[in-house]
Order: structure tokens, then sequence, then C-alpha cells
């Protein structure tokens, strides 16, 4: 499955997984956008993310982690 910086959930889920230890809600965007990029089946440019779209990331995450 091919992931692209709007699938916001799917990352989450990915992050989640990948990072168990990690509390998203205390992440550096720098950090972020390096571990998203990083994640099998992503295909996205890594120019195309902003602090908007990192935003929703960390805020499903923050969401998945809450379930």
């Amino acid at each position: 499955m091919k992931i692209k910086w709007t699938d916001s959930l799917d990352i989450a889920i990915a992050l989640d997984e990948k990072h168990p230890d990690i509390d998203p809600q205390l992440i550096r965007f720098t950090d972020l956008h390096t571990w998203v990029c990083e994640l099998e089946g992503f295909d996205d440019d890594p120019q195309r993310s902003g602090e908007k779209i990192l935003e929703a990331i960390q805020m499903a995450w923050i969401e998945e982690r809450d379930q």
C-alpha cells in the first residue's frame, strides 16, 4: 500500500506500531517528518509536507494512542 502525506490516519497507525514508546504529544516536527519519510510504503515527495500536514498527523497519532 502506498502512503501519501494526506493519509494522516494510516501514517498515525504505522507510526504508533513502529514507535510504541514515543509520546506523540512531545514529538518535534523535524523528527515526525523523518519518521514518516522512513515508513515502509511511504511514497510521496518529502518536500510536500508542511506544518499543517504534520500537525494533522500528530493529532491523528494522539487520537490513535488514546483509543
